[in-house]
Formats: C-alpha cells, structure tokens, sequence
C-alpha cells in the first residue's frame, strides 16, 4: 500500500497541471493572479511541509494509533471499512478538522504554524500548496477523539487524506459563486472570504469540504463582490525564506513572552488570540496599525534574467528530489533521511535568498553544490562527492570574480580591491586543500593542511585593512582559548608526534583568524561584518570536527558536519566580502 507520502508525490503531476491550466485561463481573461516568486516561495514551503512530515509521523499517526489500540471505548474495524463506516469517518474528520482550523485561528501559538497557509498576498491554487511544517506539533490533539472512538488508524489516514487533497481546488479566483453547492460545500468563494484580511471577511469559513459547521456555529460569511477580498495576514511577512515564514510568528511571540514583566502575561502570549500583547510590552513595543489600503502593495523585490533562470531550474531540481526523497523516505535509514531533509531545506533557503535578491545566483550555486558534496561525502556517493566537493570552490572563485567585474576599482585607484584579490587567493589554496584531502592517502594530509593554512593567513589578510590587530581582545582570548583546550583534547587523543608542531601553528593561526574576524566586526558593526566572523568561526569548528574524528575517536558521519560547516564558512566569508553592503538586522 502506499505511503501518504507517495500519494502526495503521485499528485504533484495532477498539481501542476491544474496550476497551467488556472494560469492560462486567467491570462485568456487578462487576470494576473501568478507572480513568480510568490508562487514558488508558496509550492516550495509545501515542499518543507511535505519533507518534514517523514518525521513527525510519531506525532500525527503514532500517539493515534497508541490511543486506538490501548485506550479506544469500542472496536468495531468492519463497520469502519464499510462504504457507511468510510463516510461517517470522512465527516467526523472534517468536523474535528473545522476545531483545528478555527483553534488555528483563536490561539497564538497555534496561529504560529498555521500562519504559513495565510501569507501569500495572492490567491491561486499554488497557495494550497503552501503549508506549515509545525502543524503537527499540536494539531493531533484534535484528531484523539476519532481513535476513542475506534476509527482505525489506516480509515484516519485516509479520510485525512482526502480531507486534505479536497481543499486544493478551492484556492482560486478563476472558479466564482457555485449557486446550491456553495450552502453545503467549502467552495472557492467560500475559501476566499477564509484568506481575506478585509475587517467584514477576518476569522471566517473554516470548513474543510463542509461549510456547515461555520453556518452552525457562527462563522460563515458569504463573499460580497462590492467587498473584493484583499490576501495575506495582518502584519505582511515580507520575505520569500521558508525558514523565517514557519519561525516568524513563533519568534514574535517569544520576543514579546521575553519582555513581559508578569509571568501570567508570559503565557497568556501564547494562549491568547493573535495579535494580542501585553500592556506594558505594547506600550514599550508599539506596532503600527493595520491598515487595509497599505496591505494592497504586493511585496515583489525586482528579479534579474539570471535570478529567474536559476529560481526556475532550482525549483524543478527541487521538485525531483523532494519527490525521490518522499518517494524512498520509508524505507531509508533515519540518518540518510536527515541528512537529505537538510540538503533540501538548504536548498530551499538558497531558493528563497535569490529570489529575494540576497545572495546571487553565483554563490547561491556554491551553496547548493557545497551541501550535495557534504551529503555525497556522507552517503558514499563517491563519484558524485568528487564532484561536487572541487566544484563548490571553483563556483566561490566565480562569486568573486563576478564581483571584480562589478566594482573594478577601489576608493584607492587600484584595478582590482585589494581584499577582493586576496580572498580569490585564499579560495584557490582552499580548492588545493580540498583536492588533497579528497584522497585517502596518508602522503596527502600534510599538503592539505599546509595548503588550508596558507589559505586562512589569506584570510587574515585580507580581514586586515583599514582595522587595527584584534580590536576585540575578549574575542582573541575567547578563541585562544578554544583553540589552546582544543589542541590539548588532540594531544591526548593520541595526535601523532611529527604533527604536533604542524597542527599547533595550524590551531594558532585559525584561531588568529577567527579572532581578527570579530575585531573587524566590532569595528564596523555591519552585518557584512558579522557573517565574515560567523564564517571565521564556522572554520574553527569544522577543523575540530575533522580533526577529532582523525585523531581522537570516529565521528558518526563525520564529512557530512565537517563540510557542512566548511562550505558554510566559505558561503559566509564570501556573501560578507562582496555582497552588498547591509545593516545588521536582516529579514
């Protein structure tokens, strides 16, 4: 039997034919419901929703099937899978699912996941797609009263299923008023008045497939075409990160349970309905009001040819292998499975930055390849990891010299930055340092090591200019330290007698390294600044990885947390030293 997993994946083909066929009947009636990166920004959270459910499956089908087998009031398994039995269950799940969606709705950190759903300012059948990857951490709760009742957990799935594929259909604008159909059933008109802001349509039509239960509790609202729906939420997210639209309300809250003097408001926070905040956090926090009018203005930061090319062929690769990943997800290694949910997810946030015009298509395409070397290097895939590994460097190298071109000279007169020209200098030693450790061969870790040190004295250079040596002395005892503790943990681990001195001045340089990083960045204070010293310290990290699992005892997956924060800190290092110039809070 298949998976809900591989039902979903067996779906998507029927997804995006429907998606074509929308978007072609409303450019025939000269209606523009579709704008790029809202639209993969939306199919790519359902994406993360989808991937992520591999794991919180203990949540959402096994404490139900924990209550079904131990604590169900009565069994009666041949009645469920019955025609009658099917849609008695198929009815009481969308009753139950009504509470959770009108909960989702009521309560703060319920509101948090379910947001998600709600921030598109469009509304096309892509936004469907658009789903929360915290759902589950609450919304089983609901669902318990099904098992009491001795529905059985394969009828629940199912029922959940199909209660879930129904409501696909109804996001659009292209399907109007549906006469009789519209009293009984959640019907596109319906569901538009769900995902308006306008004061007449908020909290309204929670119903699943049945709008019912709104009629018979109070929430219904009917469509007014004199009050046409305006999409998204109260307080836009801005952003096209999957990351920060399943964190941000989550984060909202904290901020405002951290800055609440009483311990009742610090949980009513979470309880109360959203929107709502202490007094005292209100009064020393204000937000500006929500004004309908303002919420009208799309959020579309301008695309460039090359960042739509890559958007589009990064969501089709992504659409792959999130469909091999959920297709294999069952049977595969818990280990394997996070190890690509991640590689995905990262993929994801790259999507998300190049769309938003954050990083460019030349590092976005370092990122994506740094992540399929370290999940290669993991997994055994040699030959691919032999790829991927060099060609990660070779596409930094790229970012710089694109950057070059960009700014050609600086305030100096120079043909070249200075710090430009030294930072393709430490990204070609790194690329020799990474070819020979990419062989197995004793002979070849010394040049490697030499090879990374020479590149992190590049580095120091090029952090150097214009900053005095170690503005911040509490960061260089902070990473002397680090680093002496570390070369002690290595010395007694067993670290081989001709590699003590080598690998001290190694320990001694990269921890310099790091230390001038956050120098720089208390001098400047910009977040340009800050991703350099993030990335300094990401190096500190990675070479204890490595070097732990060399000499002192093996590290599950070692490669894989190694070149994770490897390429992270190259990624850094390089978006913070030609990347555009940007204040420290970024979205």
């Amino acid at each position: 039997m298949l998976s809900p997993s591989q039902v979903i994946v067996i779906a998507t083909p029927v997804f995006f034919l429907l998606i074509a066929i929308e978007w072609l009947v409303s450019m025939r009636r000269r209606q523009y419901p579709y704008r790029l990166a809202d639209a993969y920004s939306s199919m790519s959270l359902g994406l993360l929703s989808q991937t992520s459910a591999v794991f919180t499956k203990l949540l959402t089908v096994g404490i139900y099937t924990a209550v079904f087998e131990h604590v169900a009031l009565m069994r009666n398994d041949a009645f469920w899978l019955s025609l009658p039995g099917w849609l008695i269950a198929l009815v009481l799940y969308d009753f139950l699912y009504y509470w959770n969606h009108r909960m989702g709705h009521e309560v703060g950190v319920l509101w948090a996941a379910h947001v998600v759903h709600h921030q598109s300012q469009q509304y096309n059948l892509s936004t469907a797609l658009r789903q929360p990857s915290s759902y589950a951490l609450l919304s089983w709760l609901f669902y318990l009263p099904m098992a009491l009742l001795g529905v059985p957990p394969l009828v629940f799935v199912v029922v959940g299923l199909i209660d879930l594929l129904y409501q696909f259909w109804v996001h659009t604008e292209q399907v109007r008023r549906l006469g009789w159909f519209d009293r009984w059933f959640c019907a596109p008109s319906n569901h538009r008045v769900h995902h308006a802001v306008n004061d007449q349509y908020i909290d309204k039509n929670y119903g699943g497939i049945l709008i019912i239960w709104d009629r018979l509790f109070g929430t219904f609202k009917q469509e007014d075409d004199r009050e046409p729906c305006v999409y998204g939420t109260r307080g836009l997210l801005r952003s096209w990160d999957p990351l920060w639209a399943n964190a941000s309300v989550y984060s909202q809250l904290a901020q405002d349970s951290w800055h609440a003097r009483s311990f009742g408001d610090k949980l009513r926070v979470w309880l109360k309905p959203p929107g709502w905040r202490p007094a005292d956090v209100a009064a020393r926090f204000p937000k500006p009001a929500f004004v309908l009018d303002e919420h009208r203005a799309l959020f579309e930061p301008p695309l460039s040819g090359a960042a739509k090319g890559f958007s589009t062929l990064q969501f089709f690769a992504l659409i792959a292998g999130a469909a091999l990943f959920l297709w294999n997800a069952d049977q595969a290694p818990l280990a394997h499975n996070l190890i690509w949910f991640a590689t995905i997810g990262i993929a994801q946030w790259v999507l998300g930055a190049v769309l938003q015009g954050r990083i460019s298509v030349w590092l976005a395409l370092m990122l994506d390849a740094g992540v399929l070397a370290a999940a290669t290097g993991a997994l055994g895939l040699t030959e691919w990891h032999m790829v991927f590994k060099p060609t990660a460097m070779l596409l930094a190298c790229g970012q710089v010299l694109s950057a070059q071109r960009i700014a050609p000279v600086d305030k100096a007169g120079n043909t070249r930055p200075y710090s430009l020209r030294w930072l393709l200098v430490a990204l070609q030693w790194s690329f020799i340092g990474d070819v020979c450790l990419m062989f197995s061969a004793p002979a070849m870790f010394m040049p490697g090591l030499v090879s990374f040190l020479l590149a992190h004295l590049c580095y120091i250079v090029v952090m150097k200019p214009g900053m005095p040596w170690f503005a911040d002395r509490r960061a260089l005892a902070i990473t002397l330290l680090l680093g002496a503790g570390m070369y002690a943990v290595l010395w007694m681990g067993g670290l081989p007698a001709e590699l003590r001195i080598p690998v001290a001045i190694y320990v001694s340089v990269i921890a310099l390294m790091a230390a001038q990083a956050w120098g720089r960045w208390r001098v400047m204070q910009s977040f340009n600044a800050l991703l350099v010293a993030l990335g300094a310290s990401l190096f500190m990290l990675s070479d204890a990885i490595l070097a732990l699992d060399r000499f002192v005892q093996p590290v599950p997956y070692a490669i894989f947390w190694v070149l994770m924060a490897y390429f992270g800190a190259q990624a850094l290092i390089v978006w913070g030293l030609t990347g555009k110039p940007a204040s420290v809070r970024q979205p």
